[in-house]
């Protein structure tokens, strides 16, 4: 895949970002060197290595999920939030 004005153009419309003519030439550079790595790990052979799916031999240690309540913790968050009352947050309205 060669990376050239138009696919810079085009990733700056599908991305919504605008990019200075001046800084094109090094984001191409930069983009064919991605590519380029990335066409390398596909000429790798791990046709004969098994898919895993974690780290974790096991698979991922769960925990129950206990609901803890502290209160000082609460009032501290509540304490530097701009608009709280009753131990809740105010926020404006959004819906009419």
């Amino acid at each position: 895949m060669t990376v050239d004005d138009k696919l810079i153009d085009k990733l700056a419309k599908l991305s919504s970002l605008e990019i200075d003519d001046s800084k094109k030439e090094g984001l191409k550079s930069e983009l064919a060197d991605i590519i380029n790595f990335v066409e390398n790990l596909n000429e790798i052979d791990v046709s004969d290595i098994e898919a895993t799916f974690s780290t974790i031999e096991g698979g991922t240690p769960l925990r129950e999920d206990e609901s803890k309540q502290d209160l000082e913790m609460s009032e501290h968050i509540l304490k530097h939030a701009p608009k709280s009352e009753e131990g809740y947050f105010i926020v404006p309205k959004i819906i009419e």
